[in-house]
């Protein structure tokens, strides 16, 4: 289908089945738990350090820089959209993070983080997984929404290629939830089902941020700073240490090299 004609679809619309794209590349890498009992630890943190790439450059090439040049579009300062929405993006998450009852990768049930609840392990692992996902399906959702300030091509191409890097880096996070819960004996189907459920709110959190943008298109330049804020919060407090884990941080530190590069290629190729 030629851009042009992706240009007369709904920007909501446009931005759901984005969203259920990256959605179902998370249920993709959850099936990798019908294939394999374990991880390898130095694969897990070179797929963990490869999304945390993924999310910096998108932060940067498909958020924060569209949002500074649409502030100087509209004659505004345009450092402070930027600033602003990027800090209030990660002051979101940081009251989520406190409020949401979560357990990080490779952590015991007594580090479960915010509100203490006797909600199982399983569960408080999807839920980490899924404080990720919130802000890569509201970047989907506000960069696809701000086609409806900014029909052109471009922006389509750029919204295209957020949601084919967030899509990357989910499938890891799938894997990462789905294979550590058939190891504590879970059967394969419901470690699989936990993998995927991990990934079925960005669908809704794209569709709340396109359709946010689209009834207030003034806040734009905040929204995209905003899910970048979210993004950077996610990576710096959850991905990177995740990926740290044992003595192979290098592997890691390539892994966020690479994933880096790969968004950048698909921002600057298809954008």
């Amino acid at each position: 289908m030629h851009y042009k004609t992706l240009l007369e679809i709904n920007p909501i619309l446009l931005a759901l089945f984005a969203a259920l794209f990256t959605w179902g590349v998370t249920a993709l890498g959850a099936s990798m738990v019908f294939f394999f009992k374990k991880i390898n630890q130095k694969v897990l943190n070179s797929m963990l350090g490869f999304a945390a790439g993924v999310m910096i450059a998108a932060s940067f090439w498909s958020l924060l820089a569209p949002a500074i040049e649409m502030s100087e579009e509209q004659g505004g300062i345009s450092w402070i959209p930027a600033v602003v929405g990027f800090l209030a993006g990660g002051a979101f998450l940081l009251a989520i993070d406190k409020i949401l009852p979560h357990l990080h990768l490779g952590q015991k049930l007594d580090k479960a983080e915010g509100i203490k609840t006797s909600w199982k392990r399983s569960v408080l692992l999807v839920l980490a997984i899924t404080l990720h996902n919130i802000p890569e399906g509201l970047a989907v959702g506000v960069a696809f929404g701000a086609l409806s300030n900014n029909p052109d091509t471009g922006a389509l191409a750029g919204a295209i290629a957020l949601a084919l890097g967030i899509g990357l880096q989910n499938f890891p996070e799938g894997a990462a939830v789905s294979i550590p819960l058939r190891r504590e004996g879970f059967p394969r189907l419901k470690a699989f089902n936990y993998g995927q459920l991990s990934g079925i709110v960005e669908p809704i959190a794209a569709v709340i941020g396109a359709y946010l943008v689209l009834i207030m298109t003034p806040i734009l330049p905040y929204a995209l700073s905003f899910a970048a804020g979210a993004m950077i919060f996610v990576v710096v407090e959850e991905l990177i240490p995740e990926s740290q884990t044992g003595n192979e941080s290098d592997l890691s530190t390539i892994g966020a090299m690479l994933g880096f590069a790969t968004m950048m290629l698909l921002d600057v190729a298809l954008g």
